[in-house]
């Protein structure tokens, strides 16, 4: 016997469909609270790193762990039903290497149950990100501003101001897309 919802939670499929044709509403969430209330208004809900700096009083979002952003992301499921819950990989979880990041997200996507996963960097992740998608895991790329990279940086600084600028994020957001590129 199969149970079925009357609601269908979104895929990374349908929000990739969508590219191009219509608006797409992410939104962020880090707790069962604020996704009960969001859930019907957005396409995606994003369970982000920023909680350490809004939940854990952290100045950064370094010390965020892959334990941390699971609770969180599995309260955020439990609490919604239609949007695509998208979780964070933290710092240190997915950088070292194609498999580390593998056994990372898939961690996140079999404790929370969650649709996709998200990280940060342009080119230099490229080949993460399409060892990811081969092996059935949709990943959200993240360019341009990247907090896990503050002690590199220095600060948070806004990216893109002047058209100088935008070149190496355009690359970068072209080869995110580029190694996303799956079958779904």
């Amino acid at each position: 016997m199969s149970v079925q919802s009357s609601i269908k939670r979104k895929t990374a499929p349908d929000i990739r469909a969508r590219k191009g044709k219509e608006p797409i509403v992410v939104l962020t969430s880090y707790h069962a609270h604020t996704a009960v209330v969001v859930d019907r208004h957005c396409d995606v809900i994003l369970v982000g790193d920023s909680l350490g700096n809004v939940m854990h009083g952290f100045e950064t979002t370094v010390p965020v762990t892959l334990d941390m952003m699971i609770l969180q992301g599995s309260a955020v499921m439990r609490a919604s039903s239609q949007a695509l819950v998208v979780v964070d990989l933290p710092f240190g979880s997915y950088e070292a290497s194609r498999e580390q990041a593998f056994q990372s997200a898939v961690r996140i996507m079999k404790e929370t149950q969650c649709g996709s996963v998200k990280l940060e960097g342009g080119a230099r992740m490229g080949e993460t990100i399409a060892f990811l998608v081969e092996r059935g895991i949709p990943v959200m790329g993240h360019v341009g501003l990247t907090p896990q990279s503050i002690n590199a940086l220095g600060s948070f600084r806004a990216q893109g101001r002047d058209e100088g600028s935008w070149e190496p994020i355009e690359r970068d957001a072209r080869a995110v897309s580029d190694a996303g590129r799956s079958p779904w």
